[in-house]
């Protein structure tokens, strides 16, 4: 794994890090990967459980602000997980609501049905929680995921992450309340 560019002990990096694993790298959002974005965040299995959607690829510009204004505003950064061999963008991963102050990020991922099930996330999740916790110091990474979703839940009690609880009726979502489950990972927590 690398990432050049870092320069952190508190502050913001310079550049984008960019992640390797075996198989695959993470690489920054641009602003040309819109239809890459719109082919995921409009498909019915991957938004089941997601929480943003579109169902045109111009409103999916308001997510491609959404990648740029976190990095700008320093509270979060998404890659796109990319094949090395065949190159093919297969979803998304990344961190949000990074807080300094507390040490701690949320995270979030998402992959295109074609590549479920095949050890995709389980592969570049474990590089980016890794980089998380040793670039940025982080003591603390939250997981929240949709009651219901239990694909997702599997993934970070696979990776170490303790169910810490229920947020009743915590979101809006398609004409009815949704309930969160909260799930965290302290630096302490993690397998080495």
């Amino acid at each position: 794994m690398s990432a050049a560019g870092i320069h952190l002990n508190g502050n913001w990096p310079d550049m984008y890090p960019e992640l390797r694993t075996e198989h695959f790298e993470l690489k920054q959002i641009l602003a040309t990967d819109q239809e890459f974005i719109f082919q995921g965040l409009s498909n019915p299995e991957v938004i089941r459980y997601y929480g943003v959607s579109y169902s045109t690829l111009r409103d999916t510009k308001f997510q491609m602000q959404f990648y740029e204004s976190i990095w700008k505003q320093k509270t979060g950064m998404w890659w796109k997980i990319v094949d090395l061999k065949t190159k093919e963008q297969l979803g998304a991963c990344g961190m949000n609501s990074y807080n300094a102050l507390h040490q701690k990020a949320e995270i979030g991922y998402w992959l295109l049905p074609a590549y479920w099930k095949k050890g995709v996330i389980m592969e570049v999740l474990p590089a980016m929680i890794n980089h998380l916790f040793s670039r940025w110091k982080l003591h603390r990474i939250e997981a929240i995921i949709e009651e219901g979703n239990e694909s997702s839940c599997g993934v970070v009690r696979k990776l170490g992450f303790t169910y810490e609880g229920l947020m009743r009726d915590a979101e809006f979502k398609n004409g009815r309340w949704i309930n969160l489950l909260i799930y965290s990972l302290l630096h302490y927590d993690r397998p080495v």
